[in-house]
C-alpha cells in the first residue's frame, strides 16, 4: 500500500504568533515537505493545483519538475490537476516533460477544483464543469495513447494531425486519479476508463465515502476491469500528533480554529467525530486510519494532510517523522496481512519504476537477511533449547 502526505499550499497566517509566511517561504518549505517525505520513508508527495490566494501551489509541474531532482523513490503526484480550465493539450505535454525527468515516478488526479472563480479566470464556465471534465479527460487520454490526433468537441478548438510531445515515457502515460467528493458521474468516469478513483474524505463522514468507492467499484466491475475489490481506490486524511493526546489537541485548536479551508465551523470535536480528522497520539492515527478500510475495503493509496493551517515549518516535519518511523511502518504492517490474495497492493507503477524497485529488493533482503554465523547461532541455540 502506498502512504504519502499532499499539501494544498495555503499561506495561513500562524494565530499563535500572528506571523504570516511569505509566498517564497512557503514554496521553500513546501520542497523541504517533499525531501521530508522521501527521507523517512514515505511513497506519495502530491500538491494542489490554486490560482487564487492564500494558495501558492499554481504551477504543479514546475514544484514536481523541482522535487524531482532532489528524490530519488518519491511518487510525484497531484491532489487536483484542474481538468476543467487546464487546456488537456498542455496537460498531456507538461506531464510527459515532468515523467521523463522523473523517469516515470509521475501518476496525477484529475479534479475540477473547489473555486468557483477560476472557471473565468480561464474562458470557461462553472456550469459546465462536469461535461469540460468529461470531454477535457477523453481529449488528454487520446493525446497520451495516439501519436497523431484529430479531434472535435464542444470546449475547444479542433486538432488535426496533431502530436502531443513529447511523447509518454517509453509510451506508457502517467496513471491517473479521478478525485471528488460528492459527484457520482466523476466515480463513473474514472470507472469507465479503469483509471483510479481518489476521495479525498477531509470534510466528509465515512459514510459518505462509502457510499462514492462502492459505486466506483460497483461500476469498475460493471466495464469489466476486474471485480469490484481490484478497483484501485485512494482515500486524503487530516492528522496532527503528539505522545500525548490532550497535547495534541491543546496544540493543534488555534490552527484548527482559523483553517482557510474548514475553520469558523464545528468545533475541534465535532470535526474530529464526523470526519476523518485525527488529532491525538500516533496509537491513536493508527487505529482511526485501520477503521477507513471496514468503510471502504482494501484500498490502494492513503494520504495525509500535514501542513495546513499555518503550522510551523518545524511542526510540519515533526508530523512527517511521526508518519514514517511510526505509524506508516504499523499500517503497512496491518493493511498487507488482511489484504485478501489478488487485489492490488499499489496504483499501478510505470514499468520503469516497477524494475526499479523489483530490482531493489534482493538487495533489500540481503541487506536484511542473517548472516551465516548468525544463522548457525539461531540453529545451536534452538537445539540447546529442545535439548
Amino acid at each position: 500500500m502506498q502512504f504519502g502526505i499532499f499539501t494544498v499550499g495555503d499561506v495561513t497566517t500562524d494565530p499563535t504568533n500572528g506571523r504570516t509566511p511569505s509566498e517564497h517561504e512557503r514554496i521553500k518549505a513546501t520542497l523541504a515537505i517533499a525531501q521530508k517525505a522521501e527521507e523517512v520513508g514515505l511513497d506519495v508527495f502530491a500538491t494542489g493545483e490554486h490560482h487564487n490566494p492564500p494558495f501558492v501551489p499554481s504551477s504543479p509541474t514546475t514544484l514536481l519538475g523541482h522535487i524531482a531532482a532532489r528524490t530519488e523513490n518519491l511518487i510525484l503526484s497531484t491532489s487536483t490537476t484542474l481538468i476543467t480550465t487546464n487546456d488537456p493539450v498542455k496537460i498531456a505535454e507538461d506531464y510527459a516533460y515532468l515523467q521523463h525527468l522523473a523517469d516515470g515516478r509521475v501518476d496525477l488526479m484529475m479534479g475540477r477544483g473547489n473555486t468557483g472563480p477560476v472557471y473565468p479566470w480561464f474562458g470557461q464556465d462553472i456550469r459546465q464543469g462536469i461535461p469540460l471534465a468529461i470531454e477535457n479527460y477523453a481529449l488528454l487520454r487520446k493525446l497520451w495513447r495516439e501519436d497523431v490526433v484529430d479531434w472535435e468537441g464542444k470546449f475547444r478548438t479542433p486538432l488535426q494531425g496533431f502530436t502531443s510531445t513529447p511523447r509518454p515515457l517509453d509510451g506508457v502515460p502517467p496513471f491517473v486519479w479521478h478525485g471528488s467528493i460528492r459527484s457520482p458521474e466523476i466515480a463513473e468516469q474514472a470507472a469507465y476508463y479503469g483509471d483510479g478513483f481518489f476521495h479525498n474524505n477531509i470534510f466528509w463522514p465515512m459514510a459518505h465515502t462509502k457510499k462514492m468507492v462502492e459505486l466506483y467499484r460497483k461500476r469498475y466491475a460493471h466495464y469489466g476491469h476486474g471485480s469490484a475489490e481490484q478497483a484501485i481506490v485512494g482515500l486524503g486524511g487530516h492528522v496532527f500528533m503528539r505522545r500525548n493526546s490532550q497535547d495534541a489537541i491543546r496544540e493543534f485548536r488555534p490552527y484548527f480554529d482559523n483553517a482557510p479551508v474548514y475553520g469558523h465551523g464545528p468545533s475541534l470535536e465535532e470535526f474530529s467525530s464526523q470526519t476523518p480528522l485525527t488529532v491525538g497520539t500516533p496509537e491513536q492515527v493508527i487505529e482511526r486510519t485501520l477503521t477507513f478500510r471496514e468503510a471502504v475495503g482494501d484500498y490502494q493509496r492513503q494520504l495525509f494532510l500535514v501542513d495546513h493551517a499555518g503550522l510551523p515549518l518545524k511542526t510540519v516535519l515533526e508530523q512527517i517523522e511521526l508518519l514514517g518511523e511510526e505509524v506508516v511502518p504499523v499500517l503497512r504492517k496491518e493493511f498487507e496481512s488482511l489484504r485478501p490474495a489478488g487485489v492490488p497492493a499499489t496504483a499501478p507503477l510505470h514499468p520503469a519504476v516497477a524494475a526499479r524497485m523489483a530490482a531493489a529488493e534482493p538487495e533489500l533482503r540481503a541487506m536484511t537477511a542473517p548472516t551465516t554465523e548468525q544463522t548457525e547461532q539461531a540453529e545451536q541455540t534452538q537445539q540447546t533449547q529442545e535439548a
